[in-house]
């Protein structure tokens, strides 16, 4: 490979010179911004035991009232990164949000992005865009871009849930900002049960209701389970036991810039994903795996969550011999196919 000029080799008056009229050269940088063969990764394969920070999020009810807070969250930071720019990954934003009994999120909207993996607790509800979303733990919440959503809970045990936005590309591209908003009024509860059969959904034909971009807000975990064993049982030969969460009357990605699956371990099984450009969040629903990630290592409980870098071999172990595991995950799939970027190694 040539060996390019470097900074240093040029005078420094016509460096003045440059940097007087906001100009750089390409050359001494050229490497750093097109690195051969692969892109250069800030992001790194990091874990987050739930056990470790469960105590904190719950200490954090008990130092700073909702009211302070408006979302009271622990942001999964990647070192990579700096911790100081809350990212779990280039394009990927994680946080565990802890919401105590009798406690109301207010409502606002905003332009990036996100998804609500509920890790434990039951009573507390997501409304959004009108429809009241119960939580329950595995389910998933839609907060899509600029609809309304607030959260409350009328229970009576904290709720926590893992947060996925696309926030670091949307900052990036200077994008990012909210509106607040007053409580909505609830207009529709349950809505995901008019998509609770495959192959058949409401039919605008006859109507003259406005088409919605987001038809389906809650992805119940009951039902994404039992696709998940129903999948595993009638084709016991399929590589990978794992359902993505879609538009149910598209077929296309729940949302546009991240993608989201479920994933199976049969009982004992290994699974070895090849090196894809997406980076990777690995979130543990139910069981125990093991997590190799290009030779670094993690044990996955029950609400453990790991990120993977992209064009990185990941393997997947299930770490009971009797009984199956239950991934979340959440990738960066969409955005590079949008952007032509999409690549898998062999």
């Amino acid at each position: 490979m040539q060996e390019l000029g470097r900074l240093e080799d040029l005078p420094a008056d016509y460096r003045e010179a440059l940097t007087a009229q906001n100009l750089v050269p390409l050359w001494p940088s050229l490497r750093a911004v097109l690195p051969p063969g692969k892109p250069a990764l800030r992001t790194r394969p990091t874990f987050w035991a739930y056990e470790g920070l469960r105590p904190l999020l719950l200490k954090a009810g008990e130092l700073t009232p909702i009211e302070k807070a408006e979302r009271r969250v622990l942001v999964l930071a990647n070192p990579g990164h700096g911790l100081e720019k809350m990212q779990a990954s280039s394009s990927i934003y994680l946080g565990m949000q802890l919401l105590l009994p009798g406690e109301w999120a207010p409502a606002h909207k905003h332009t990036p992005n996100a998804v609500r993996m509920i890790v434990e607790g039951s009573g507390a509800y997501t409304t959004v865009d009108g429809e009241k979303c119960p939580m329950s733990r595995g389910d998933l919440i839609l907060t899509p871009t600029g609809l309304w959503h607030e959260h409350g809970h009328d229970g009576d045990e904290p709720v926590v849930w893992l947060d996925v936005l696309d926030l670091p590309l949307v900052y990036y591209t200077e994008t990012s900002y909210h509106n607040d908003g007053k409580a909505q009024d609830v207009t529709s509860t349950m809505a995901e049960r008019s998509y609770a059969r495959g192959g058949l959904i409401p039919s605008p034909v006859f109507s003259r209701s406005s088409e919605r971009s987001y038809p389906m807000l809650r992805y119940p975990w009951a039902e994404a389970r039992a696709a998940l064993l129903n999948l595993a049982e009638t084709q016991p030969k399929i590589e990978a036991v794992q359902v993505a969460y879609v538009n149910p009357e598209t077929g296309s990605d729940c949302q546009n810039i991240l993608g989201f699956s479920a994933l199976m371990l049969r009982p004992g099984e290994t699974l070895r994903l090849p090196a894809r450009s997406p980076a990777m969040v690995f979130h543990m629903i139910e069981g125990a795996a093991g997590v190799d990630i290009d030779g670094t290592a993690f044990n996955l409980a029950t609400a453990d969550t790991c990120c993977a870098p992209g064009y990185t071999p990941v393997t997947l172990s299930n770490r009971s011999g009797s009984e199956p595991a239950f991934i979340f995950i959440a990738d960066e799939t969409p955005l590079h196919k949008k952007l032509g970027v999409y690549e898998v190694r062999s």
